[in-house]
């Protein structure tokens, strides 16, 4: 057993020993040479950067792009994107010029209430303690008023508090449920604060109240904690456009077109196989944004599968149909989005990303956010009911493939040129380099006879 103590405390460099002789089994130098390539010149922006995280041993780079051509409610943006994913920009920046030409994409938020909860258990009378919540729930809340008072000054602070009775699910759990705005904060940090004030304030204020009899006064505060789940926290994009203005699309016609991606859509609403991939399709382009300007991904993430389960199936954020000639495609989801606090000031590329999109309110970077997801889920569909989707993925993978046989500039264009009308497959590429290469020796042979 490779057990270590105090592993936090030691200096990068040893940290780096340690586990290079323990698990890497290489020599110690030859491994911190090879984190430190990733490291920062800049030894400030690496010590911030390290401060993000714990036990850090170098950076992770990821491609940072842009998405071009976007129109959302009438304002032109150019979005940021952190993603790996082979193809995802480039099919998302020509979903939003198909639709820049036609208008653009409208967006809106409809709420943007975030939920805590204080889960307890009460061991007395639950009839007693409604009554108890609703006579002292202002001065309940009362409680918190030093911490909510800066974000009331922004607009913002808790919107509503609930007692809810789940004692008919689990013996003597109760929760208080918190609804909150946090204007452009993601908030988490001020949600936890009020919530752990308010839980430790009701524990007190039953325990020393008269109305209950004395064996049974004890709340037992089990946790303080935001929902990620926000449901009430609602984004959602739509593009519109009569069919024959699709024009021809991929060699089928508009009606045809229209039709199968309609289907397709449908699909994805009934079959639970489907659209999880579907969505993972449209988390694509969402993350790649989310990342880029600094917010928390798995908490996007978390909502939006809970919410496109909230039916009881697992279903597909997307819809659209036909009416009356009209070709509607529309995407709604919960997201909760900061663009104040946390990373989205830290982190200089965040920042930067932020400034790229006009230093947006998090009402805009939703709307902004909710367009991507529509577009990179147009750009999908769209590949599937036509050509399907390996036309573009695999002209990526291509250049992956390139990039790993370290093929030369004249060695990329023969093999693109090669297989743009063929299967691409690595063996096939490997055996086509290969075969230029032995055809390469064979004439520098030749001319020196």
């Amino acid at each position: 057993m490779k057990k270590i103590s105090s592993f936090s405390k030691l200096s990068k460099y040893e940290k780096i020993s340690w586990i290079a002789k323990n698990f890497l089994y290489e020599n110690p130098v030859d491994v911190i040479e090879n984190f430190a390539g990733f490291w920062y010149e800049n030894v400030e922006a690496q010590k911030q950067f390290e401060g993000f995280s714990e036990n850090t041993l170098t950076n992770f780079h990821l491609p940072f792009g842009v998405a071009p051509n976007f129109i959302v409610n009438h304002k032109d943006y150019c979005v940021p994107m952190v993603t790996e994913e082979s193809s995802v920009v480039a099919a998302l920046s020509n979903a939003a010029k198909f639709w820049m030409e036609r208008g653009g994409i409208s967006a809106r938020v409809l709420d943007t209430k975030k939920i805590g909860q204080v889960h307890f258990f009460f061991n007395g009378d639950g009839n007693k303690l409604k009554s108890f919540f609703e006579n002292n729930k202002k001065d309940l809340l009362n409680t918190a008023k030093d911490l909510t008072e800066s974000m009331e000054k922004r607009g913002g602070g808790i919107i509503s508090i609930e007692l809810i009775d789940k004692s008919d699910i689990e013996p003597e759990y109760y929760q208080l449920k918190l609804e909150f705005e946090t204007c452009d904060s993601m908030g988490a940090n001020f949600i936890n604060s009020v919530l752990e004030r308010i839980g430790q304030e009701w524990r007190g204020m039953v325990k020393h109240s008269d109305y209950f009899d004395k064996d049974s006064n004890e709340v037992e505060i089990n946790m303080c904690i935001l929902s990620n789940y926000t449901p009430d926290c609602i984004v959602e994009a739509q593009v519109s456009c009569k069919i024959e203005d699709l024009g021809i699309v991929n060699g089928f016609a508009p009606n045809h077109f229209a039709d199968k991606f309609v289907k397709a859509i449908r699909i994805a609403e009934i079959d639970v196989y489907r659209a999880t991939t579907h969505n993972k399709g449209i988390l694509n382009g969402i993350d790649s944004v989310v990342i880029a300007t600094g917010n928390d991904f798995r908490a996007v993430e978390s909502c939006i599968h809970t919410y496109a389960s909230h039916s009881g199936q697992y279903r597909s954020l997307s819809k659209a149909w036909i009416d009356q000639n009209i070709f509607n495609f529309s995407i709604k989801f919960p997201i909760a989005l900061g663009t104040v606090g946390g990373l989205t000031k830290l982190h200089p590329l965040a920042k930067t990303s932020l400034q790229l999109l006009g230093n947006p309110s998090s009402k805009e970077l939703m709307q902004i956010v909710a367009a991507v997801g529509l577009m990179q889920n147009y750009a999908a569909v769209k590949s599937l009911v036509t050509t399907g989707i390996q036309v573009g993925h695999m002209k990526m993978h291509l250049s992956n493939i390139l990039a790993e046989l370290k093929a030369t500039v004249d060695e990329a264009k023969e093999v693109e040129n090669y297989f743009k009308d063929k299967v691409i497959s690595v063996s096939e590429v490997k055996n086509y380099i290969k075969k230029l290469r032995d055809s390469l020796i064979s004439k520098n042979k030749l001319e020196k006879i």
